[in-house]
């Protein structure tokens, strides 16, 4: 039987998408448990690790029992030395965990300060300025901008803008540091890879600047991060060795990044320093991000054209 045609007014058409695509199976959805990742490389590294030190702690006892068995002095002082080595070692560890920890705080102070100013939550904005303003107390150079924010912080409600404030009072001369920092690296690495003779010699360089760079940036900030500390930024470190150790910078990649007019005039030496010169700043960058107790909100942050014209003028001079 044939349907007469009828008219209907599209708001009282009420339809779901499951309707008119049904599913096969109507029993939730299960995820899948996340892989483990690396257990087993970290439970081979214990266990060397462990054999290393039990193998190290065996030839102390038995160096110790040789040096008592051939003069009781030569004992004593054998098993001083030994008590030094492991007040030592004791220190380093706990050195290495407060330094941790620091790195910890500064990270969840940049997590609350961004949740704050994204959901502009008035109420957290104020407990991290209370961390923050903790963490920066014994830094002389933060007490006019303390006194400031402690004086205007009751006047603001909006959770964004007492971010922004803490954020001008307590971080904008750190910042400005920060960028001379990346300046002088960034320069330093240029010059340094572009006039030495060897590409090992450039590959140390390099290396022991990034390194350098980023250990001093974290101590500026707050971080002083130890040796474990450096782990956060290895990857983009060992990225940048990496592309240092094997770039071979012609005239194409000189005139994408410096212009046409300039990369005329410049040798492929002098264009290799200065992409390792951007490479070392966009590390810099990258370090601030993480070492920057609060997100950037109302300061601009580094960016890598000022880099960049800074490096073209370090090119002109040694170019001519």
């Amino acid at each position: 039987m044939t349907r007469k045609p009828a008219a209907f007014d599209l708001d009282e058409v009420r339809y779901e998408a499951e309707d008119l695509y049904p599913a096969e199976d109507s029993a939730p959805a299960v995820p899948i448990p996340p892989r483990p990742r690396r257990r087993w490389l970290a439970l081979l590294f214990s266990a060397v690790g462990g054999l290393i030190l039990l193998a190290v702690g065996f030839a102390v006892d038995a160096l110790v029992r040789n040096l008592f068995e051939r003069a009781v002095a030569l004992g004593w002082v054998a098993l001083a030395l030994a008590a030094l080595a492991v007040i030592a070692l004791i220190a380093l560890i706990v050195r290495e965990m407060v330094a941790l920890l620091r790195l910890q705080r500064i990270a969840r102070i940049h997590a609350r300060a961004a949740a704050a100013a994204a959901d502009d939550n008035g109420a957290e904005a104020l407990a991290v300025v209370a961390e923050l303003t903790g963490l920066y107390r014994g830094r002389p150079e933060t007490s006019r901008g303390r006194s400031e924010l402690a004086r205007q912080r009751g006047e603001i409600i909006d959770g964004r803008d007492l971010i922004g404030l803490a954020e001008t009072q307590l971080l904008v001369g750190f910042d400005r540091t920060a960028k001379r920092m990346i300046m002088d690296s960034s320069k330093r690495v240029a010059v340094v890879t572009a006039i030495s003779p060897r590409a090992l010699v450039d590959i140390v360089f390099v290396g022991a600047e990034v390194l350098r760079l980023i250990r001093r940036l974290a101590t500026l900030y707050g971080g002083r991060p130890g040796t474990l500390g450096f782990l956060r930024l290895a990857r983009a470190t060992v990225t940048h060795l990496a592309v240092t150790g094997g770039m071979a910078a012609g005239d194409s990649l000189v005139q994408q990044i410096l212009g046409h007019g300039i990369a005329a005039r410049l040798s492929a030496r002098l264009g290799e320093g200065v992409v390792n010169g951007l490479l070392t700043a966009r590390i810099g960058i990258a370090a601030v991000e993480v070492c920057r107790p609060l997100p950037f909100v109302t300061v601009a942050p580094p960016r890598l054209a000022d880099v960049m014209s800074a490096l073209r003028s370090t090119a002109q001079d040694v170019g001519g």
